[in-house]
């Protein structure tokens, strides 16, 4: 990969909770490329969108760095607001996102107020038209309870690309909305991204989206990502143990794997493997007749580098592509 648009680099953040700290995230090297669409996947508490927040400057990293175009961010007023008018976040809640007393002339020209564009009606127009609200004066005097939950998520991405944005980060920007409007949003983002060379990083707990949409994908759990690759081949043959269980949920899959309790506590992940105490391959045995379960209960994994590859945090998984590499 050349040099990524959006980076990570080795990004800790660290919250305070009832006197202890909450490792949100962990230990993530993550890197989207130009005209790239990245899914970060996993399930709700795993850290996903303090790391998306961070990579937008929302929240400054205890360790690590952000870096976006090779450069590292920088946390001054005046260096973030350039960086958020090229990068901008899509949020899941359309309706939380505008506010019902603006019209949506007026919640898609805020950013360009804000950033002092000229032609204002011209540049609202041309990002309603873009998002699929044509006519777009049709739409400019309407209000949020007047729309659809598509079209609201629509202007929500009019705002956004009214500032000529290269890089989205959309936090589950299709949980919200019918089964029926899903597709069309999500055409709609590989849409922009044909047009316009967008780069997006598309946080959801759905695999089945980052199926529909991705390049590549990124597993996280418990604050670190355990595995990432191009999509296809993450999703079609998982090795980690996390991945498989969370791909077991879908309507395809030949069998269903339940995984015990929730995630542990972030101001205590466990020792060894962060998954260990709910994975079904140590549980079965499966870890203990490959050697690794001791490994699995205490040795640390290494956080895995951000690279195109598919890879995986996880000793088994390792053993058995060793295994795999002898046979051939």
């Amino acid at each position: 990969m050349s040099t990524p648009l959006l980076q990570a680099r080795d990004l800790h953040v660290e919250f305070s909770s009832r006197g202890r700290r909450a490792r949100a995230v962990d230990g993530v090297n993550l890197a989207v490329g130009e005209g790239e669409i990245v899914a970060l996947v996993g399930e709700s508490g795993c850290g996903k969108t303090t790391l998306a927040r961070t990579l937008l400057g929302l929240e400054r990293p205890t360790s690590g760095t952000v870096l976006y175009g090779g450069q590292p961010l920088t946390y001054t007023s005046k260096a973030l607001k350039a960086y958020r008018r090229e990068a901008q976040l899509v949020l899941q809640d359309p309706t939380g996102s505008l506010n019902p007393r603006h019209t949506v002339y007026e919640a898609v020209a805020e950013g360009p107020r804000i950033h002092g564009m000229a032609n204002e009606e011209q540049v609202v127009a041309e990002a309603l038209s873009r998002a699929g609200l044509r006519p777009p004066e049709r739409f400019f005097l309407r209000y949020p309870h007047e729309l659809s939950g598509g079209q609201r998520q629509r202007v929500v991405i009019a705002g956004a690309l009214a500032l000529n944005p290269r890089m989205l980060v959309a936090d589950e920007p299709v949980a919200s909305l019918d089964a029926s409007v899903r597709g069309e949003i999500l055409a709609l983002l590989l849409k922009l991204r044909e047009e316009l060379g967008l780069s997006a990083l598309v946080v959801t707990h759905d695999l089945g989206l980052a199926w529909n949409i991705a390049d590549r994908v990124a597993v996280m759990y418990l604050g670190r990502i355990v595995e990432s690759g191009p999509v296809e081949e993450v999703l079609k043959e998982p090795k980690h143990p996390y991945t498989q269980a969370l791909l077991s949920v879908l309507p395809e899959s030949p069998e269903r794997v339940v995984l015990s309790g929730e995630p542990p506590d972030p101001t205590r992940i466990p020792g060894g493997c962060r998954f260990h105490a709910r994975c079904q391959v140590l549980a079965s045995g499966a870890a203990a007749l490959a050697g690794v379960d001791s490994r699995c209960r205490s040795e640390l994994l290494e956080v895995l580098p951000a690279v195109p590859e598919a890879q995986a945090a996880c000793y088994y998984a390792d053993t058995m592509a060793a295994d795999e590499a002898v046979v051939r």
